[in-house]
């Protein structure tokens, strides 16, 4: 498995593939064959960006029977999609900002699937070699605005409402891994991905028959039960066996 993550340098934006105590910075992405330029920081000294430079995020809802039992939601024949703009992401320690427009913003642990290679059409065996890695994404929901609305947008598009990161994991099998959050340090949510409703090939398949998918653009693939409500002052963390802990503080 390898690591890799962006993060800020003097220089501006920059890949990197982690070693610890260290990261090594990359010539371009990494799924663009780089070479190691000599740069190299400090692990605990980096600021860490959003994993990739998606031009979008699409989202997967009621992804887990749980969830959408929890929801009051059938379980959907086919994926139901929504997005969520470049806008919204947020890296690893940056705040979640809650909206004036909501009392009630939830979180929503998910496993991220980052895009590395152009996706039009793709049959699902195309799909599953178009998924370079793996991350952890916090699909940050004012619910009391949700349930107002039919549509998803206004609900999950707020700014800093997409949490991802703090690395992208590569050559790890993501077909059962167990995907938590917690609040405060107290478990809020535990499931594995191997009770998804629509597996992650068959995800990002599907969406690519819709849309094109580029390079770094992250496919967020559905939450498990018991999400639920955060305030300012919390610190929520969403962690998933093998990749790490992607932790943000909420502030008003």
């Amino acid at each position: 498995m390898t690591r890799y993550g962006r993060i800020h340098t003097p220089a501006g934006p920059r890949y990197v593939e982690v070693q610890e105590p260290r990261v090594h910075v990359l010539s371009a992405a990494p799924w663009a064959r780089p070479h190691r330029t000599g740069e190299v920081f400090e692990l605990d000294a980096v600021r860490w960006l959003v994993p990739s430079d998606a031009t979008k995020v699409v989202a997967i809802g009621q992804n887990y029977r749980k969830h959408a039992e929890e929801m009051g939601k059938p379980v959907p024949v086919e994926p139901l999609i929504f997005m969520k703009p470049m806008t919204a992401l947020n890296p690893h320690l940056s705040p979640i900002v809650m909206p004036p427009a909501s009392n009630d913003v939830h979180h929503e642990a998910e496993l991220g699937l980052v895009i590395g290679k152009t996706l039009t059409r793709a049959t699902e065996a195309e799909a599953a070699e178009g998924i370079f890695a793996v991350t952890c994404f916090n699909d940050v929901t004012a619910r009391d605005v949700q349930k107002r609305e039919v549509q998803h947008t206004r609900a999950k598009s707020y700014d800093t409402f997409a949490c991802c990161g703090p690395f992208m994991v590569r050559g790890l099998d993501f077909g059962d891994l167990e995907v938590r959050c917690r609040l405060n340090g107290v478990q809020k949510q535990s499931g594995r991905t191997s009770d998804m409703v629509h597996a992650p090939a068959k995800l990002v398949a599907f969406i690519s028959n819709i849309m094109t998918l580029l390079p770094g653009d992250v496919v967020s693939t559905g939450t498990p039960s018991g999400v639920g409500p955060m305030q300012p002052g919390d610190v929520v963390e969403v962690d998933i066996e093998g990749i790490g802990v992607l932790r943000n503080p909420v502030t008003r």
